[in-house]
């Protein structure tokens, strides 16, 4: 199994910057990409950026420009840092670990999600 726990989410102001962390602990043999998804109240889940094995990102149209992600992977870790936030920017923040194709791993593993408000 693999366990994420996600820490730095909090209140910033329009305009003003924040770092979400996300700590995987397990099997992270069992890892293959490492990003984050957001969900706002009454909408749908959302892929926000996404770090791929091979150190090659994907960040959502939304958020380009102004959100980037980084991975420390010899210590499981993966950041968002969020510039420039939007009021629109805010909603719960998940971390998400896609799964390798191994019959012992999951298809994907989330955290438990942290609340970023932004306030204008």
């Amino acid at each position: 199994q693999v366990h994420l726990v996600e820490s730095g989410g909090g209140l910033v102001q329009a305009g003003g910057s924040l770092r979400l962390s996300c700590a995987a602990s397990g099997d992270t043999t069992c890892i293959s990409t490492l990003g984050w998804y957001r969900q706002a109240p009454g909408k749908e889940r959302e892929l926000v950026a996404v770090v791929f094995g091979g150190g090659s990102t994907y960040i959502a149209d939304s958020v380009k420009g102004r959100f980037a992600i980084t991975r420390d992977k010899p210590n499981n870790t993966v950041f968002l840092t969020m510039n420039s936030s939007k009021p629109e920017d805010t909603a719960v923040y998940y971390c998400n670990a896609g799964g390798v194709a191994s019959v012992r791993c999951e298809y994907d593993y989330w955290g438990q999600g942290t609340q970023v408000t932004v306030s204008s």
